[in-house]
């Protein structure tokens, strides 16, 4: 193999790759491990460019035995960390050691996602269970009889198992909405329908904290998208939910759709469709957290008012699916708008 066709191969491979020579030198870095260690890092010793003992030792250790060696290695930057996975093999024809690294950064990620997942659900689901647990032994021990107690008891009992309903509703809500996020709605929907359906399902609890919900503009016109009813009858639900949940009692939630020619991240003519409130407003380090599952601004506040902590996870796989965007700005003490910019047919 020549120099020609050991540079075609590494450059033709889709992963950081380069060859260390019998002198130390690093030979034919492909682009994208130049991106990954510098432009100039042709014919330097692999030593001074890698800086890593771990994939230094498993280099000496493949170039000596000549077996294959695989090793971790660690990019950390300001913002982010990444973590590769390097195979070391050697070309025998010429003694040349190949190194390729593949991200597995990814992959990890997903992982840690998997778990954490798995530990909020146990954990969401654990707080209800052993309160339901506790009254049920109150009820067969001390408060056998006691109608007063049966009574107390049992309704905190229904209040804990509808939180448990919620959660796992909310579940699967969302492994619905992931499931379908690739496939493009296309149905013509009017929004004004949409946005009256959200209204009539929170009547009840926007009277009870005496919030009025102002549709405003948005009753007006024959704007449509194309989009699944359902799905966005749900987002706009969760908006308006969360407004009069975190709004201050006798304040009204402001609900404005306007329209623009070219959203500067959909690059398309859109709708925005803005929810506001009239609530303490959300820090702004905390609004990039908003859409994580199981996030919480005031946890146990959340909890008093039956929140799940999956409400803004949904919205934004579902806006997301409607090749979307959900924008949110926020004021202390003053309030939060929560928008959703959708584009026109």
């Amino acid at each position: 193999m020549d120099d020609t066709e050991l540079i075609e191969i590494i450059n033709a491979l889709p992963i950081a790759a380069f060859g260390v020579d019998t002198n130390a030198r690093i030979r034919a870095p492909n682009a994208a491990a130049q991106d990954l260690f510098g432009s100039d890092i042709e014919n330097r010793n692999y030593i001074t460019v890698l800086r890593q003992p771990s994939l230094v030792t498993a280099i000496e250790t493949c170039a000596r035995d000549g077996k294959k060696v695989k090793a971790k290695y660690t990019v950390t930057r300001e913002t982010f960390e990444r973590i590769y996975e390097a195979s070391v093999t050697q070309l025998r024809r010429t003694g040349m050691v190949l190194v390729c690294l593949e991200d597995k950064t990814p992959m990890l990620e997903a992982g840690m996602m998997r778990r954490d997942f798995v530990a909020n659900v146990s954990h969401e689901l654990r707080t209800p269970l052993t309160a339901l647990l506790g009254f049920i032994d109150t009820l067969q021990g001390p408060a056998r009889g006691d109608q007063a107690a049966i009574e107390r008891f049992t309704a905190m009992m229904a209040r804990e198992a509808h939180r448990m309903n919620r959660l796992v509703a909310d579940l699967l809500s969302l492994s619905r909405v992931e499931f379908s996020e690739r496939q493009l709605p296309d149905t013509r929907v009017r929004l004004v329908d949409v946005l009256h359906a959200a209204q009539s399902s929170i009547a009840d609890p926007a009277e009870r904290d005496r919030i009025h919900l102002n549709l405003g503009s948005a009753e007006q016109g024959e704007a449509e998208v194309v989009g699944d009813v359902d799905q966005l009858r749900q987002v706009f639900n969760n908006l308006f939910e969360n407004a009069i949940k975190y709004g201050r009692p006798d304040t009204a939630v402001e609900v404005h759709l306007s329209e623009g020619e070219s959203d500067i991240y959909l690059r398309c003519p859109f709708y925005r469709i803005e929810v506001r409130d009239q609530g303490e407003g959300i820090a702004v380090h905390q609004i990039p957290r908003l859409t994580e599952r199981f996030y919480r601004v005031d946890d146990h506040r959340s909890r008093e008012l039956g929140g799940t902590g999956l409400g803004l996870a949904i919205v934004k796989h579902i806006v997301q699916r409607h090749r979307g965007r959900l924008d949110v700005t926020s004021q202390k003490g003053v309030g939060s708008c929560f928008a959703v910019v959708l584009r026109k047919p």
